[in-house]
Parts: structure tokens; C-alpha cells; sequence
């Protein structure tokens, strides 16, 4: 049964079966808040749900996909039909490496990275901004990560859709803050999550979901540009993109970001 309640804050999540989605939907939940959360794993969902909603938020979840083109845009036509959100945390994402070997990224999962990271990204953006842009509000943070700032050698994919995300979402604040929309690129570090578990390399800075989504969500209430975290690594991840590419190619396999043998 959905619930409604055209007063309450909506504020929609995607990727809220992750860590930091979870994370942020707790944040946010309260009473006068509804939160639209969208995930792929029911189960989850529904856990996640339940608790927000004994934080006093109203919950309206979202079943499925974001790869399902077709689907996702009926979903989002539906919620702005309805109300567009307030603010729109677009956290649905995935990871791949090259393996233990160096054997290489399986095509599908490299497909699949590029479908959720950037193209569901960039088609959920398509989906709200004309609400948006009618009312003349709204936020939409887009999660990138510190690695969009140099390419780790152990995940191309990923630092390459991650580096999308954050080129999009800077040129998109440029385009729209005067008309009064709000535009945040979120770079986290290492947040700890079975994703996160299973990228290789050192994890250094280690931060709770918890953490980061406050972080996060400070971040976004002060419509800070870029959302970058923990210090002193975002600084370290930032250096690595201004210094010569060999130095920093030098740099990253040093601290321990390589194949461990060969395929």
C-alpha cells in the first residue's frame, strides 16, 4: 500500500539496499518526510523500509533495475506525476576488477557497470529535471567516488564510469544552479560494504556507512559542489590527477593498487 503525504519532504534514493543507501535513507527519515527508495533486492528493501519507517518517515518503495530503460522511465514519469522530489540521491552502483591475475574485466560485468553507473545515472536525471526545472527547485546529488579522480589499475571500469559521473554532474551545477536547481557530485572513499569488501587493493580511511551519510548529508544541505571524503585521502586522490600521469601511475602501484601475478 503506498503511502502519501503531499507535505512531507519527498526525497527519493536510489540504491538504498547498499550501504551508504541504507545508511542515507535512515538519515533522512523522520516524521514529515517521505522517502521514495528504490533497490533491487526486495528483501532488503523491505528491511530497510521498515526501519525508516520507525524513525517516523513515510516509505514508498521501488522494486527493480535501473538497467530496465523502459521500466525506469515509467517509474519516474508515475513520482513526478505525483510530486517531483525535493531531492533526489542517485546512489545505484557496481564494481568490477580485473582480477586476482590480471586476467581481465569480464565484458558483461563491464557492460553492466557502464549501464548502472553512468546510464541509469544520466537517464534518472533525464526523468526529473523537467519537474524540476518547472518549479524552478530541486536537488540531485550524484554519487561518484574519489576514485573518478585518476584510474586505478585494478578497476578501469569503474574509475572511468565513476570519472563520468563527476564530469556530468559538475557540468550539470553549471547549467542549472540559475535557475535555481541544486546539483552535488558526492565522492566517497572507502566505505565499508560487501562491494567495497570485494574491490582489491589497499582500503585505507576506512569509514562506516553511518559516517558517510552524515557527511553526505551536510554536505548536501550546504549545497557544496563536491562531496569529497575522508581527509586526507580526498587530497591524496586529487593530487594524483594534477601530477604527471607517470608519477602518479608510479604512486598507486606503490601502494599496492596491481595484480598480484599473471593470468
Amino acid at each position: 500500500m503506498r503511502e502519501t503525504n503531499r507535505s512531507a519532504r519527498r526525497i527519493l534514493i536510489t540504491g538504498a539496499t547498499g550501504a551508504i543507501g541504507g545508511a542515507l535513507a535512515e538519515a533522512y527519515a523522520a516524521p514529515g518526510v517521505e522517502l521514495h527508495l528504490h533497490g533491487r533486492n526486495a528483501a532488503l528493501l523491505a528491511a530497510v523500509a521498515g526501519r525508516c519507517r520507525a524513525l517516523g518517515a513515510a516509505v514508498v518503495t521501488q522494486v527493480g533495475d535501473v538497467r530496465d530503460s523502459r521500466a525506469l522511465a515509467d517509474w519516474l514519469a508515475e513520482l513526478c506525476r505525483e510530486g517531483t522530489p525535493d531531492l533526489a540521491i542517485l546512489n545505484a552502483g557496481m564494481n568490477t576488477n580485473i582480477g586476482p591475475a590480471g586476467e581481465g574485466e569480464p565484458w558483461p560485468e563491464v557492460e553492466a557497470v557502464l549501464d548502472i553507473n553512468v546510464k541509469a545515472t544520466l537517464a534518472m536525471v533525464n526523468g526529473l529535471l523537467p519537474g524540476m526545472r518547472r518549479r524552478g527547485a530541486g536537488q540531485i546529488a550524484l554519487v561518484s567516488s574519489l576514485a573518478g579522480y585518476f584510474g586505478l589499475p585494478v578497476t578501469p571500469t569503474y574509475c572511468a564510469s565513476k570519472a563520468a559521473v563527476k564530469a556530468y554532474g559538475e557540468a550539470l551545477r553549471g547549467w542549472l544552479a540559475p535557475e535555481g536547481i541544486r546539483i552535488n557530485v558526492v565522492m566517497p572513499g572507502y566505505v565499508s560494504s560487501p562491494m567495497c569488501d570485494a574491490m582489491p587493493g589497499p582500503k585505507p580511511f576506512l569509514w562506516s556507512p553511518q559516517r558517510a551519510a552524515r557527511v553526505i548529508r551536510r554536505g548536501l544541505e550546504r549545497d557544496r559542489a563536491r562531496i569529497s571524503f575522508p581527509f586526507p585521502l580526498n587530497l591524496g586522490a586529487w593530487f594524483l590527477a594534477v601530477l604527471p600521469a607517470a608519477l602518479s601511475l608510479r604512486i598507486v602501484r606503490l601502494l599496492g593498487y596491481r595484480q598480484t601475478g599473471r593470468p
